[in-house]
């Protein structure tokens, strides 16, 4: 796994922001980004930590025309004691694979994964912003690159990592957003690519979404494609909610995203003591839940935001309102946690933090 090394020298290093919490979502990058390439007769190779750059594609590479593409979304913080931390980054690298071998793509051994992403975390540490908020977003990708307009598998690939410091997700930061239900737009179907990390799932997903901010609203709950009764998930999220006291979510079953931030957060409702369902949960369930006072809470789960609470949806034209609008305690308690263990400053019962070293 030797890496080439070409980087800029001191003088031509972009500045810092001087306000990390004024950053946004993915606007800025990094000096350098990774790149390893794939064929068929050499496999994996031309490992290369080098200047932020475009890429060069033929215009018949594949990826253009079939859509092999597939990413992981995953953060950088920075301790008190300066040590670099991520957040189970063995789980990204492992949905990483599955998703590659869901799009037929080569496959990458986890453990190079994480190599390659901790090697250019060393090289780029100083744009990991240290202000509670804030982190250096990491966006590994893989892209079919061979040349052809026949339908079938590529047999050469690109793997890049582009790094991005970042402030909140949505401009409402950490408070309650909207989301407006689609019940004529589909997401996933059984037997889809739903449970993939591949960009073609978020394209779908775009054109349901501008409705959305048309109408004011930040995001598209989405619902299941056969019936357009039962909840998915969010468009950059999976979503939860309390009912009756407990905290309920859909259940994995391929067409939704296995989240490492929905599981992190069923794992740690056993230490906050709070009792778990997955099971199906329709819209209309939902929506007499709000008001009737059984679902107190909703709140999204996912790596860009960490928690999201929900203060209202909109379904069929008529909108809910949760909580009065306002974040409720489990979605602040969820909250607080995790983003207490991946800075370091609560204790890792369960070992997620990893020190890049």
């Amino acid at each position: 796994m030797t890496i080439k090394k070409t980087l800029l020298p001191e003088n031509e290093l972009k500045p810092l922001s001087k306000d990390p919490l004024q950053l946004g979502f993915g606007q800025t990058y990094t000096d350098h980004m990774f790149t390893l390439e794939y064929d068929s007769e050499k496999g994996w190779h031309n490992a290369e930590i080098k200047p932020y750059q475009s890429l060069k594609l033929d215009p018949a590479a594949k990826v253009l025309h079939y859509g092999q593409e597939i990413f992981e979304g995953q953060k950088a913080y920075k301790s008190s004691s300066g040590e670099i931390l991520t957040f189970r980054p063995k789980e990204n690298a492992n949905r990483f694979l599955n998703s590659q071998k869901r799009m037929c793509m080569a496959e990458l051994d986890p453990d190079e994964f994480l190599f390659y992403e901790n090697e250019l975390l060393k090289v780029e540490e100083r744009w990991i912003p240290t202000v509670k908020g804030t982190s250096l977003y990491i966006r590994p990708t893989a892209i079919a690159t061979e040349s052809g307009l026949g339908v079938k598998a590529s047999t050469k690939y690109l793997f890049f990592i582009i790094l991005s410091p970042v402030g909140a997700y949505f401009k409402e930061g950490f408070n309650p957003i909207g989301l407006w239900v689609s019940d004529e737009f589909s997401r996933a179907a059984e037997g889809g690519t739903g449970e993939a990390k591949a960009g073609g799932n978020y394209a779908g997903s775009l054109f349901a979404s501008n409705i959305a901010n048309e109408n004011g609203y930040s995001q598209v709950l989405w619902l299941d494609a056969k019936e357009h009764k039962y909840i998915e998930e969010v468009g950059a999220m999976n979503i939860l909610f309390i009912i009756d006291n407990k905290l309920v979510t859909a259940p994995l079953g391929g067409t939704i995203l296995p989240g490492i931030t929905r599981k992190s957060v069923l794992e740690l409702a056993k230490d906050l003591g709070i009792e778990t369902v997955e099971r199906k949960i329709s819209i209309d369930e939902v929506t007499e839940g709000i008001e009737s006072g059984k679902v107190t809470e909703i709140f999204g789960a996912g790596t860009a935001a960490v928690i999201s609470p929900v203060g209202k949806l909109n379904y069929k034209e008529k909108e809910y309102v949760i909580n009065d609008n306002k974040t409720g305690p489990w979605s602040q308690k969820f909250f607080d946690t995790l983003t207490g263990i991946q800075y370091g400053e609560l204790e890792d019962k369960h070992n997620w933090v990893y020190k890049v070293k």
